[in-house]
Parts: C-alpha cells; structure tokens; sequence
C-alpha cells in the first residue's frame, strides 16, 4: 500500500468527518461528538495542525493538534487520532502520529498530552504521569510526551473538546 501523509486542504472536511465518524463507530469510548471535533477545531481557529493519510486519491486517516496546556505549560493536544476500519493494523495510525509528532516538535511547545488508550500511545513514548491531573471524564487515560522537564498540573484541552 502505497501512503501519503500530507496536511489537508480545503475540500478533504467531510472525508476526514467521515473517517473519524466510522473508526469510532461502535467502539466503547466514543460517543457522538467525534466526527465533529476537527470542523470545530478548525471553526474555532484551534486546528494547530491537520494531516491526512491518502492512498490512491481517498483519505483513509487523519490526526489532529490543537492547543492544550499542562499547568503553565504551552502543550499541544493529540487527537482524534483516526484510520478507517478496513486500514486499521497497518501502520496508518502510526506514520500519521510519526509525522504530527515530528511536526510537534518543532511548534516551541513543551510537549504534547492526549486521552487515549494506554497500551497503543505507549509506543510513541506517552505516559500517564502522576503530577499531572485532569478534571474530566477519563482522567485515567490522559498521557503526555513532554518535551521540556517534567510536566506537573492540570491539562486544559480547546473547549472543543468539551472539557
């Protein structure tokens, strides 16, 4: 399979809705918002970064940053992190976060911070970290990549996010 990650551009927004809507569909942490949070990452100014995996002309994945904070920090947000079923398990997921991470990198940021499973971000080096808090629904799940020192305080996600 050929793969080309780039950054999206103006007409890929119901694709991507459409990707995020059906690789969350039926899953147990999802719920209704999903498909909607890069239209309104991207309503709200908020859409830092969003890229696009692409195999012969359609858009099988899509990652997306956004602005988050850890305490006082300057973060970026993670997510949704998003492959159609049917590309799953093959290695989509990890060359989309491979290059949001690269790209992250580079914002002067002191990391980044997510809400995701544990076992699957583990891989890209995101840990729970006990000096980090978050009052929303599935504290247990939020995961950092700090680039600078030893993240401790509170997450702030975009309100997008709802949190």
């Amino acid at each position: 399979m050929k793969l080309k990650i780039r950054q999206e551009a103006e007409g890929d927004e119901a694709a991507i809705k459409d990707v995020v809507a059906r690789a969350f569909e039926g899953k147990p942490y999802a719920d209704e918002n999903d498909a909607k949070l890069v239209d309104g990452l991207r309503d709200a100014g908020a859409l830092v970064l969003s890229l696009v995996a692409v195999v012969k002309g359609k858009i099988i994945g899509q990652v997306a940053l956004s602005p988050a904070t850890v305490g006082d920090a300057k973060y970026l947000c993670v997510g949704p992190l998003a492959v159609l079923p049917d590309h799953q398990r093959k290695g989509v997921g990890t060359a989309l976060m491979g290059h949001a991470l690269g790209v992250a990198q580079m914002y002067g940021r002191d990391g980044v911070v997510l809400q995701g499973d544990l076992n699957y971000y583990s891989r890209f080096g995101f840990e729970v970290v006990p000096t980090v808090t978050y009052a929303g629904d599935g504290a247990e799940y939020i995961q950092v990549l700090p680039f600078n020192g030893t993240p401790s305080g509170e997450v702030k996600f975009h309100p997008v996010f709802g949190g």
